[in-house]
């Protein structure tokens, strides 16, 4: 597992360009290396501000949308089309204007699709494993994955102190989450940290002290982005004031 870094940008607005810059040019280095890429999408109001700054940068013409893999870290589970779905948000700011290939966005069920929370996860976690390197693993190649940090320190849907921790699983049902709506689905720490590089993006000041904990070396069940580490890479990406609470060894960032 890697070493986590950290690299803060000014604000908000610079922060959601650098981060799509970097995605762009992940996105070129996996398709020279493998011949396609996937990333793992996420929610929330800094990626929604990630997926347009990738729309408007001219070098997202370089790449093939159509040979790039989209899946979910987490998502809520609502019916399809609901303006809350992560989903929603990244075909409005994003897929809907790129050359994607329809097949290669690998969707979380909708509640309206015909299955209960548990059973939905189960099916996300069959379309990994049928995306997965045969006779490899369960899970496809992830080259990046993001994820959002909320203010009590959980990425995708994975909350503190919540039963998910304990589900060993690629994929869980959450019921009860301290975040509206109460039930989700989410990919689980171990998925998470079969990514070859992970990005952790944050901003703003309501995530400095979550932020601040993961990188002091908190417990992942109190504080679940201290648990997530890529096999490659963990980056955090942080604007200014997420990176007020930051350790002393990474102070000098700020």
């Amino acid at each position: 597992m890697s070493e986590a870094s950290v690299a803060v940008h000014a604000d908000a607005d610079l922060l959601a360009q650098a981060v799509a810059a970097r995605l762009v040019v992940r996105l070129l280095d996996a398709q020279a290396e493998r011949g396609q890429a996937s990333v793992v999408l996420t929610g929330g109001r800094i990626a929604a501000a990630v997926y347009r700054a990738v729309g408007a940068l001219p070098a997202r013409d370089a790449v093939d949308w159509s040979r790039v893999d989209f899946w979910w870290g987490d998502e809520r589970f609502l019916p399809a089309g609901d303006p809350e779905r992560n989903e929603t948000q990244a075909r409005a700011a994003l897929l809907d204007a790129l050359p994607v290939d329809p097949a290669r966005i690998h969707a979380m069920p909708a509640s309206d699709g015909g299955a209960d929370p548990e059973e939905a996860a189960a099916r996300y976690a069959a379309e990994l494993a049928r995306s997965a390197r045969p006779g490899t693993a369960v899970l496809p190649h992830f080259d990046v994955l993001m994820l959002g940090v909320g203010e009590d320190g959980h990425v995708a849907s994975v909350f503190p102190e919540h039963p998910v921790h304990y589900d060993s699983r690629p994929v869980s049902a959450v019921r009860g989450s301290p975040k509206p709506p109460p039930v989700r689905i989410t990919l689980t720490l171990p998925a998470i940290n079969t990514a070859e590089e992970v990005w952790l993006v944050a901003g703003g000041g309501d995530k400095a002290h979550a932020v601040g904990m993961a990188l002091a070396g908190a417990g992942p069940m109190q504080v679940p982005a201290a648990g997530v580490q890529g096999t490659g890479r963990t980056l955090w990406l942080l604007d200014r004031a997420a990176a007020a609470d930051l350790p002393a060894r990474f102070r000098s960032l700020r």
